[in-house]
């Protein structure tokens, strides 16, 4: 730059002879300048990449790409063991109600026929009108599927007996 400034400062005080020389000559200096710092630059980034490449694939980077790995690996196997156990627990739970419902089934119905046999047994001790209004109670209890009243009428048909 300064033999450019030179040149131009040559030529305006009319040396002919020395800008010509000087101006090439600056030029030259300039691009080798220019040549040498993007150079460096390239240099700068490639021995920047090599390090980069060379630090990804060292032992204490493979090392500790693994540990980060296993430690992901673990991080979803529990995840995974929870939502498992969760999932357990609630088919579990549906299965448990849904054999508790056939359970209360078949006592209710084991319940009726009993009811039923029992009102069948004491039918000639009682009167029309009061087997009848114990069968349709009878009835009602087995649809509404209420075992207290169910327990109930039957202790009321067994004092039925009872008394006569």
């Amino acid at each position: 730059m300064v033999t450019l400034l030179l040149a131009d400062l040559l030529s305006w005080l009319a040396v002919p002879a020395l800008p010509k020389v000087l101006s090439p000559l600056g030029l030259v200096m300039l691009l080798s300048a220019f040549a040498v710092l993007v150079g460096a630059g390239l240099a700068g980034g490639l021995k920047i990449s090599v390090r980069a490449i060379a630090d990804y694939f060292s032992s204490a980077q493979r090392t500790r790409r693994r540990l980060l790995f296993a430690q992901a690996r673990q991080d979803q196997v529990k995840r995974l063991f929870y939502f498992r156990t969760v999932q357990l627990k609630y088919f579990n739970a549906l299965k448990r109600t849904r054999l508790l419902k056939a359970n209360n089934r078949k006592h209710l119905h084991l319940l009726s026929n009993a009811i039923s046999r029992q009102l069948m047994s004491v039918k000639p001790n009682l009167a029309a009108e009061t087997f009848k209004e114990l069968q349709q109670q009878h009835a009602h209890y087995r649809r509404q599927q209420n075992v207290a009243a169910l327990l109930q009428l039957q202790r009321q048909i067994a004092n039925l007996t009872d008394n006569k």
